[in-house]
């Protein structure tokens, strides 16, 4: 429902001229961050047109008044301001918001920015660039966390990636390899692949588009330097997804992107992350399973695993094994960078090369 005031989507500027890049800002009650957020805009050095289109998700807070001060000393620098809304009882959601700020912005290009992060000055342009380099891919960028050791692991695998891992470690519980508030495509890539689903909250609509954007053939590149101030708080909009949904999501991706081209595979992990994968999975991918492995002698011991809740007869018992005596490829059910590098050198050990002969789950 299209409030007063906000113009209608598909509206530009009044010179009536495309953009180069549009920055797509969703909005709902970003009253604590807002002014920081806007002040990054308006401090890029990129030397292209740029628009900045808002769409303000029935925010509560004084969000709208942030964004009218800002207005005027944004358009004085030469950005245009797209400011689309609605003011329902409730939000519609990030999904729903991001839709409405593309269809109602020009610009060939899309930066997505979400309303309590900050930009570095250098972002636009370096995305800019990259870009047309990789007119199919998303282009992500390193990030610098806030505060700073709030999820320390979590930021060293964001940054740490190699370009290879980009596309190999899609299927971790991380989700995105360049995460949502750093993407930049062209605009047609997006119209390729997207929209963004608007299930609203406890969907993971990034996740989801990134993986139909993989579907799509698209690729994965980061430009290596911290463009991003990337925040961390309790109302964080990523907070809102149930971990099994997301479970949920990986479980049936990697049984569509991954399984098919292995007749047999090891889940590396005979715990309970491991057994988890195992009782998720179809009958078909089951199947598939040709052993657990792990270092735990006690697991090791005991030989096998039963699938008690398994309809079969005879239940299926897996073999647990030593990982030496396993044979790949793997799926692997270890957290990564949680043994003081054990796990890490034991795999290395193997001399395996992932994506062929492993994939990490965990």
């Amino acid at each position: 429902m299209q409030a007063r005031g906000y113009p209608a989507a598909g509206e530009i500027g009044p010179t009536g001229a495309p953009a180069q890049v549009s920055v797509i800002l969703p909005v709902h009650d970003a009253e604590p961050w807002l002014d920081e957020c806007l002040g990054s805009i308006l401090q890029q050095d990129f030397e292209g047109s740029m628009e900045l289109s808002i769409f303000n998700d029935a925010s509560k807070d004084k969000s709208m008044t942030i964004i009218e001060k800002w207005k005027k000393k944004l358009e004085g620098s030469g950005i245009l301001m797209v400011i689309g809304g609605h003011d329902s009882p409730s939000p519609r959601g990030v999904g729903y918001s991001k839709n409405q700020a593309i269809a109602q912005s020009s610009g060939s290009y899309l930066c997505f920015l979400d309303a309590d992060d900050v930009m570095m000055p250098q972002r636009v342009r370096l995305q800019h660039e990259a870009a047309l380099r990789h007119p199919k891919s998303i282009i992500g960028c390193q990030v610098t966390r806030e505060p700073p050791n709030s999820t320390e692991r979590y930021t060293r695998w964001i940054n740490q990636l190699a370009p290879d891992q980009l596309l190999t470690q899609v299927f971790t519980s991380n989700g995105p390899t360049v995460i949502m508030p750093t993407w930049f495509c062209s605009r047609a890539w997006f119209a390729h692949v997207g929209p963004f689903d608007e299930g609203g909250r406890g969907v993971p609509e990034d996740l989801l588009f990134f993986y139909e954007h993989l579907r799509k053939g698209g690729g994965v590149v980061r430009v290596d330097q911290s463009l991003l101030l990337y925040r961390y708080h309790p109302g964080a909009a990523t907070h809102s997804v149930l971990e099994t949904t997301i479970w949920a999501h990986r479980v049936r991706f990697l049984e569509e992107r991954a399984l098919p081209h292995w007749p047999t595979f090891t889940i590396w992990n005979a715990g309970r992350q491991g057994r988890r994968l195992y009782r998720s999975l179809t009958a078909g991918s089951r199947r598939k399973v040709a052993a657990f492995c792990d270092v735990d002698e006690n697991k090791i011991r005991k030989g096998f695993y039963c699938y008690e809740d398994s309809q079969e007869r005879p239940k299926p018992r897996i073999p647990v094994l030593h990982f030496r005596a396993a044979r790949p490829p793997f799926v692997i059910c270890v957290k990564l960078d949680l043994t003081a590098g054990v796990f890490e050198d034991n795999l290395r050990s193997l001399n395996l090369q992932e994506g062929r002969d492993f994939l990490h789950f965990s």
